[in-house]
């Protein structure tokens, strides 16, 4: 038995292969006999919002309701990309929505999950922007525009980012190691995985004199990525093929 986690899969329409991928996967075996599947944000490019009527949303929903109801948990966490997902969708694809920063226990081990993207503290333009549309009033004010505007939003809201990606020096746009030990010593556990800065890795590091480790997962723009712990608490951080 294992529980998987992945992250950032950013599927869109314009990545048809990756989508194929993703359903792929939840089909395999590997997922239908695991204990639970954790999707830690950015499962889409863009989410303008639950009623949503592209084909994408409606591949995505069968794919995790299907491994649901194969019995095996589906949590999702959002990301910066698809924070706009909610309670109507979750129920149609049989998620179970967490909060960003909430410990599980992972094959007996205590774990802080994260999307990560609050962690890369030293880019202050991008959490400036992160506050704001993080607010109730910004997400209401958005969902009540018509599907056609929100996807015209969405797009320019992609632009701005490549922009500010690639205008923006690597080392700030990782995570801030000080933000790092601050949040394993407020969730008081030795072990945080979270995803959002597409460097897959596992990081041994020390807080307050204790052992702990950071656990990034990888995107899905050219392969897939995959981080399985089983219940000898064996870590495996993996990619799979397109294909």
């Amino acid at each position: 038995m294992s529980t998987l986690f992945i992250a950032d899969l950013h599927l869109d329409a314009s990545r048809p292969r990756i989508t194929e991928l993703f359903e792929k996967y939840l089909a395999s075996d590997e997922v239908r006999q695991a204990d639970a599947l954790y999707i830690l944000g950015d499962l889409v490019e863009a989410w303008i919002g639950d009623d949503d009527d592209a084909e994408l949303p409606a591949r995505i929903a069968a794919a995790t309701r299907a491994v649901r109801d194969a019995g095996v948990p589906v949590y999702f966490m959002v990301g910066n990309r698809d924070f706009l997902l909610g309670e109507a969708f979750a129920e149609r694809a049989g998620l179970t929505l967490l909060d960003d920063g909430v410990v599980h226990d992972v094959q007996g081990r205590p774990t802080l999950l994260m999307h990560g993207d609050v962690l890369c503290t030293d880019d202050t333009a991008y959490q400036a922007v992160r506050r704001q549309v993080r607010t109730p009033e910004w997400a209401a004010q958005i969902l009540a525009m018509p599907l056609e505007a929100r996807r015209a939003f969405a797009a320019k809201a992609r632009a701005d980012s490549k922009a500010h990606t690639g205008s923006t020096m690597e080392s700030i746009m990782d995570v801030n190691a000080d933000a790092v030990a601050a949040a394993l010593r407020g969730a008081g556990v030795t072990r945080l995985i979270h995803g959002h800065t597409h460097r897959p890795a596992i990081h041994c590091l020390e807080v307050d004199g204790k052992p702990t480790e950071r656990i990034v997962l990888g995107d899905w723009y050219e392969h897939g990525s995959v981080l399985r712990v089983d219940d000898r608490g064996n870590v495996e951080l993996r990619g799979l093929a397109v294909g």
